[in-house]
């Protein structure tokens, strides 16, 4: 729970400390973005192999190695002395966080059976989720307090402790579940399509659409990114089985998820930006302002999910994210003079409550969509649709707001009126992820039974997860 709750609150406090790091080193929006896009970078594109590496190298080991190399990455970031060295640091720590959960959940479910799996893996769930609450206050506090570095270095006390903790276990290893070789080529020409892709919107905008590197990445990006499926449709073990898309709700449900979580990520993250950066809050004032969404996620994400095991799906997948829109419209009455209370509290508030009643159905209905046995790597294609997403929605946030970034001067990163119009653009993505969901997803094929409790909590580490996304079922 330890190794899980780390990576779990570095993920929910970085947002935070991006004024802060733009004013220490300059480079405005674009360093911004590589700051949260490198971290999210590794993380897609390993977190799909994670499990078979675990089943073939032995989980305790891979969990260790995880921790280490987490633990190391998060020194360099906290000791960077520029802004690209930080982004190294931070896709090195991407790949140390892409061993943690399923190694950490891997274990407990080899570990506990029956009943006491489901409860083991509730007790995991609820703790790991409570990282999103503390992390934007905790986040906010030591950057006003101490210095954004400190967002990364006290990584190193949980870790130190984790690994302590790791001593006390036997290497209990069960047979392997993913048989054979890992699928390396294929986890090379998602992560090569992914960053050159990811490149080329970045760096378009400093350097121009025309520019030598920015064509390269792009057309390099584009080329592994078709070529990934064709391999995969031919390798004996692949990391991502196109099999699984043959099913109606799992193909329509990581649709919808690359809407949502592109609206997820892009939304938090110009909220965050927006209220230090153009309205002067404090980082601990911007954390508490958003901490609506974790609280709202806690109390409501359950109880929507167990309507969801009643009623079906449906109806949740497509009214909720238009709830969360509406959250979006609302915020778009931003305007100087600015006043939190009704400009932006309202939205927040909406845009918590259309959250919490989409992603447990979201969840329950793509792994639903699968055979149990297949339940494992179904819930790790949808994580990893879902980071892909956020990833893609960040890389094309400076194209969004436009002229309302200052990708160079290192001063506010957007004015009001880009905040109105990245909050448009938000409002718009929800819109597409309850449409899809509305036509797309069908009741009759959602065999809420079918979603084991581990499945359900391998889906959990999100944007903004539900903390009780593994009783949703």
């Amino acid at each position: 729970m330890l190794a899980s709750f780390i990576a779990f609150l570095d993920g929910s406090v970085v947002n935070l400390a991006l004024p802060a790091i733009a004013a220490d080193f300059g480079g405005g929006l674009a360093l911004q973005q590589w700051v949260v896009d490198g971290y999210l970078l590794a993380l897609g594109a390993l977190i799909l192999v994670a499990g078979a590496v675990s089943d073939q190298f032995g989980r305790l080991a891979v969990l260790r190695a995880g921790l280490g190399v987490f633990a190391v990455a998060s020194l360099l970031c906290a000791l960077a002395p520029s802004g690209w060295i930080l982004v190294a640091a931070r896709c090195l720590q991407g790949v140390g966080a892409a061993f943690l959960v399923p190694s950490s959940l891997a274990m407990i479910n080899s570990r506990f059976t029956g009943a006491k799996q489901a409860a083991a893996i509730g007790t995991w769930t609820a703790w790991t989720g409570t990282a999103f609450v503390v992390g934007p206050p905790l986040g906010g506090v030591l950057v006003d307090t101490l210095d954004w570095r400190w967002v990364f270095g006290i990584n190193v006390l949980p870790v130190a402790a984790t690994l302590y903790l790791t001593t006390r276990l036997r290497d209990e290893e069960s047979s392997a579940h993913r048989p054979g070789r890992v699928d390396v080529v294929g986890a090379v020409l998602c992560a090569t399509g992914l960053t050159g892709a990811v490149y080329a919107l970045i760096e378009e905008q400093r350097l121009g659409p025309t520019h030598p590197a920015v064509v390269t990445g792009f057309v390099l990006g584009v080329t592994c990114l078709v070529a990934f499926p064709f391999w995969e449709h031919r390798v004996r073990n692949p990391i991502m089985p196109l099999q699984l898309f043959t099913s109606r709700n799992f193909a329509v449900g990581n649709l919808a998820t690359v809407f949502l979580y592109a609206a997820v990520s892009l939304g938090t993250l110009i909220v965050a930006l927006f209220l230090q950066e153009t309205v002067g809050m404090s980082a601990a004032l911007a954390g508490l302002a958003t901490l609506p969404l974790p609280v709202l996620s806690f109390f409501l994400a359950r109880r929507f999910g167990t309507l969801a095991g009643t009623h079906g799906p449906r109806i949740f997948m497509g009214v909720g994210p238009l709830i969360a829109a509406a959250g979006f419209l609302l915020m778009t009455t931003a305007r100087a003079p600015f006043d939190f209370w009704t400009q932006m509290l309202p939205g927040l508030i909406v845009f918590g409550v259309g959250l919490s009643v989409t992603v447990s159905p979201l969840t329950a209905a793509v792994l639903a969509a699968v055979d149990p046995a297949q339940s494992g790597i179904g819930s790790a294609v949808n994580n990893a649709v879902s980071r892909v997403a956020g990833l893609i929605a960040v890389a094309f946030m400076g194209v969004i707001v436009g002229a309302a970034a200052s990708g160079e001067t290192g001063s506010a990163a957007m004015t009001f009126a880009g905040f109105r119009y990245g909050a448009v653009t938000v409002a718009a993505l929800f819109v597409l992820a309850g449409l899809v969901s509305a036509v797309g997803i069908s009741n009759r094929q959602c065999d809420m039974a079918r979603v084991s409790p581990e499945a359900a909590a391998r889906s959990h580490d999100r944007a903004t997860p539900p903390p009780a996304l593994a009783s949703s079922d």
